[in-house]
Parts: structure tokens; sequence; C-alpha cells
């Protein structure tokens, strides 16, 4: 027969270590907590003269480690191609998406792209990144071409200098990544692709990119003389 008083440290690990992988690990940070509630219980109406809440182990659930850390590149290419270019707002997405995948670019460094950032004669974009950090990439011709389109036939007229701004009034920058990260969200759900959250971190990386290490260090201006395109467009300066 049970006898609450009889339980030890040995028995509260082993049914710890015996039941957390049954159910997920949220699951089993539930079943943890309640049991260190029972223990007390136990030890507070005098069933058991031992405090044994403080023996159950804890739970570790890593953020994000069920996640993939990138998208396979057919992934990617599926979801730039469920972008609708012939959509204000699927030019928007298409531009948004294109920065991450092939500069990998974190949401809120798109977000605070700004007009004054690119430097078209240059082919190149300043990202600032984390702890104020600036950088200077070079612009791909479809990522290039990509910004022009969505300047020139998506991007709402406003006094703002954010490169992306809100659809509805009024036009200005969004106030955080989040945004930036519930599109690449949006875009990956309609063509399917769960399982996935929006990208916090640029797990866009795709087809035909630029090395890890160009893209971890600020690149220099000589690395991209040969590569000095698109030209400025006209109305955007």
């Amino acid at each position: 027969m049970f006898s609450s008083g009889k339980i030890n440290q040995e028995d509260v690990i082993r049914y710890v270590e015996c039941h957390a992988e049954d159910w997920s690990p949220g699951t089993a940070r539930a079943m943890c907590w309640s049991l260190r509630a029972f223990l007390r219980y136990l030890h507070h109406r005098g069933l058991n003269a031992r405090l044994l809440a403080d023996c159950v182990p804890s739970m570790r659930q890593w953020k994000l480690a069920s996640l993939p850390t990138y998208l396979s590149a057919a992934q990617v290419r599926k979801a730039l191609d469920g972008c609708d270019r012939e959509t204000v707002m699927g030019r928007r997405d298409y531009a948004i998406l294109l920065l991450m995948a092939k500069l990998g670019l974190r949401a809120n460094e798109v977000a605070t792209l700004t007009l004054d950032d690119i430097d078209w004669r240059a082919s190149e974009i300043l990202v600032r990144a984390k702890r104020r950090q600036h950088a200077r990439m070079p612009i791909p011709q479809d990522v290039g071409a990509a910004i022009v389109a969505h300047l020139h036939n998506g991007r709402p007229k406003s006094w703002c200098r954010r490169l992306f701004v809100r659809s509805l009034t009024p036009h200005v920058g969004f106030a955080s990544g989040c945004a930036i990260t519930m599109i690449a969200k949006a875009a990956l759900d309609h063509v399917g692709i769960e399982g996935l959250r929006a990208p916090r971190h640029p797990y866009l990386s795709a087809v035909s990119l630029p090395s890890f290490s160009d893209l971890a260090r600020p690149c220099r201006r000589s690395t991209v003389a040969a590569a000095r395109e698109p030209r400025a467009p006209p109305g955007f300066t």
C-alpha cells in the first residue's frame, strides 16, 4: 500500500526521470510545478517529514530549440514565389523577404532601414546592427530591383524616411521589428511552410548567397566596385 510518508529523494528523482519524456517540454515543466506543490502540501500537513520540494529537478526548455536555424533553398524560393508582385503588398513583402534572405538581415534591421541608407551609386546599403554597430553591405541586383519596384509602385507617399512604412494611415515607419516578423511569418504561412516562427534570427538563408564571412564583416567599398548596379532611381534622393 502506498504511504506518502515513505517518499524520499530517490523516489522523487526517479519519478521525474521516468515521466519527463512522456509529454512536451512545457507539460513536463508543469508536472514538476505540480509535484513540488504536492510535496510541500505533504510536508505542511505532516504527512512526510522530509521537505522534498527542493529535490524536484528543473526541466530546461531552450527557447527556439525545436526550430531549424534556417530554411532550405527550396523553402525560401517557395516563400518568395508566393509574393504576388502584381500587388502593392506583394511587392513590399517580396523586398522584405529578399533583404532577409540575401543579406541575412534581422527583422529589426529591416524595420529601421531608411531611404538615406541606400547608396545607389556604390550599390551599398547601411545596416544598423545590434549594439549600435553599423555595417555597409552590397546590394545584389535582384534585391535592388525589388526595392526599386517597391519604391516606385508600392510605398505610400509619406514624409517618413523609413524604407518600409505602414500601409494604413499614418504612413510612418514600423515601431519595431515585430511587424517585419509578422510579415515574414504570414508569407511562410501563405505557402504552407508550417512549424516555423517568423524569423527573429535570419534563418531565411538561401540560394546564391554571399559566403558567411562576407556577411559577417562590414563589406569594403572595393569589394563591390565591379558591381555597382542598379543606378539611382529617379525621384528617390
